[in-house]
């Protein structure tokens, strides 16, 4: 029987070797999308268990289950994305009380690349929802274009076609008239390092 039919029929010990083999890459593709390393692990957690949910209608035939987890937790981190702005918006009604600052904050304003995540999500946000999708499959995660095909149940040449609009999207926000040209270098570096699978 194949991993795939064993984890469609439930098999606890298949969606256990499931978890242990593409944990990391749901990891690395939720921090890809969030920027924010406790929001990737809920996005692990939340993709996993939606995973399990949806296991009955994963087809018994079929190559890789790296597509479908990527695709699942494509969606998840949206759906985080949207609660914390959410949140954001409910927090930001509530007045304030003395203020405490966080060392945290100083820690993360040293990372290098911040300022790369962030010009890279600013740009990311802009794309059209089924362009983010296939942006994050294939130029962040690095999948091929059958495989986000799969992933997303749209042709290959669909994805090809949405991919080259957000590159041409993307390579427009990198020279904005207005921004200033360390601005622009940012948003190009970011562009190319999200291209190369750096970030």
């Amino acid at each position: 029987m194949t991993m795939r039919a064993r984890i469609r029929d439930g098999d606890t010990e298949a969606f256990s070797q499931l978890f242990d083999e593409y944990a990391r890459a749901v990891y690395n593709h939720g921090f890809r999308l969030t920027g924010n390393w406790s929001a990737a692990e809920d996005v692990v957690s939340l993709t996993f268990l939606e995973a399990w949910r949806l296991r009955g209608r994963l087809d018994a035939e079929g190559g890789s289950l790296r597509p479908w987890l990527l695709a699942i937790a494509t969606n998840v981190a949206r759906n985080t994305r949207r609660a914390a702005r959410r949140y954001d918006d409910v927090l930001a009604r509530v007045p304030l009380g003395d203020w405490v600052p966080d060392f945290a904050d100083e820690v993360i304003g040293r990372i290098d690349d911040a300022a790369k995540l962030t010009a890279l999500q600013d740009a990311y946000r802009s794309l059209r929802r089924q362009e983010q999708d296939v942006f994050a499959l294939c130029v962040l995660s690095g999948l091929d274009y059958a495989e986000a095909a799969e992933a997303l149940g749209i042709p290959v040449g669909t994805v090809r076609s949405r991919l080259s609009r957000a590159r041409k999207k993307l390579a427009v926000k990198g020279e904005p008239a207005q921004a200033g040209r360390q601005e622009r270098g940012d948003r190009e570096n970011a562009v190319r390092s999200a291209e190369e699978g750096t970030l």
